[in-house]
């Protein structure tokens, strides 16, 4: 993986390397098919969960938000679990652009000539297995790096990869903060414009603890009905400007797409235009403001579906997420996991 400089302005151009010599044999040839990921979801709250959660749109969800925003709200997709390591105790370590520093800069070729990248779904979904163990996504984590995207890490390293979308502030992105800083942990924050909009003091205060901000659109869409590179672009242009305007730094590469509904060429345009995307292992519904999970259903579900290399999702707008997070990182902690910025994840 290569570096840049952080400069302002637009990310930079993509560095092509030959990553898909080193992915070969990953992926389907053209003459191949792939049969779907089977939800093996067994709970029936939790299937229940990922069915409403993928219909949760904006019109679901107004009530909610309406006072708040005016974009589609932070649905919650539907998904299980992430990984650490004991004594290493590498919860530390920042993001590595913080104050002028270096980003990763995607470098991948696309497929191997004669092979494809294949999604089960546009809306992204896992395959539950056992606890503990990494879950199936909506293609293999080794053709997905083929547009330098990733929902998992490695499985033989107890490694979490925590990060948070922010749709809106509602006062539980401070008590997430300080419990990060209290362990040392460094996350991803995916911003939206209103986030960026309204609470210009909670993204300096991010930037300077050491967290990368990630790029979650400006107005929250269903990305996979934009074809149009200019269109999809300039949804994350004006994230970028306003974060910059607002930090004087640029904003990390990373890209999680809204509600995780993303196709082929999504990615590609991503990639052109010097993004990583990013989707997730594991998530659960604390997005729902009139029915926040209580706080031993939370931790029974984030601490059983942990495996390694997990990439979480949690929202900052969780006032249980707010209450349980550092109970939650001790947890894990005692669990053998450590955590380590994205930065790290196009590296394993």
């Amino acid at each position: 993986m290569k570096y840049r400089k952080a400069v302002t302005g637009k990310i930079g151009a993509i560095l092509p390397l030959m990553l898909a010599i080193l992915l070969s044999g990953c992926g389907k040839t053209d003459g191949e098919s792939r049969s779907p990921v089977t939800e093996e979801a067994s709970e029936e709250d939790e299937k229940s969960a990922e069915d409403e959660s993928r219909n949760d749109t904006a019109d679901n969800l107004a009530d909610d938000t309406a006072a708040k925003s005016d974009f589609p709200t932070e649905t919650e997709e539907n998904l299980p679990e992430g990984g650490g390591d004991p004594e290493k105790k590498e919860s530390g370590g920042s993001p590595p652009a913080e104050e002028g520093g270096d980003w990763p800069v995607p470098d991948s070729t696309g497929p191997p000539e004669g092979q494809e990248l294949i999604l089960t779904s546009e809306d992204w979904g896992l395959g539950f297995g056992e606890d503990g163990s990494q879950p199936a996504g909506n293609a293999p984590a080794c053709e997905l790096a083929w547009y330098d995207a990733y929902y998992v890490g490695e499985e033989d390293e107890k490694v979490i990869y925590l990060t948070f979308d922010c749709g809106y502030e509602n006062g539980n992105t401070e008590p997430i903060l300080d419990a990060l800083k209290k362990h040392n942990v460094p996350a991803t924050f995916f911003v939206v414009g209103h986030f960026l909009e309204t609470a210009p003091e909670m993204v300096k205060r991010m930037v300077s603890e050491g967290h990368a901000v990630g790029n979650h659109t400006y107005h929250h869409p269903d990305m996979s009905s934009i074809s149009e590179k200019e269109a999809f672009q300039k949804e994350l242009d004006d994230v970028a400007g306003l974060f910059e305007e607002i930090t004087g730094t640029e904003l990390a590469p990373y890209y999680r797409p809204p509600q995780g509904k993303c196709n082929v060429h999504n990615m590609e345009m991503a990639r052109e235009l010097g993004y990583f995307t990013f989707f997730w292992s594991l998530a659960y519904v604390d997005w729902n403001q009139d029915s926040q999970p209580e706080r031993e259903e939370a931790l029974d579900k984030l601490t059983r579906r942990i495996h390694p290399g997990a990439i979480v999702l949690l929202h900052n707008t969780s006032r249980t997420n707010g209450e349980i997070l550092d109970e939650l990182l001790t947890v894990w902690e005692e669990m053998g996991y450590c955590f380590r910025p994205l930065s790290e994840l196009p590296d394993s």
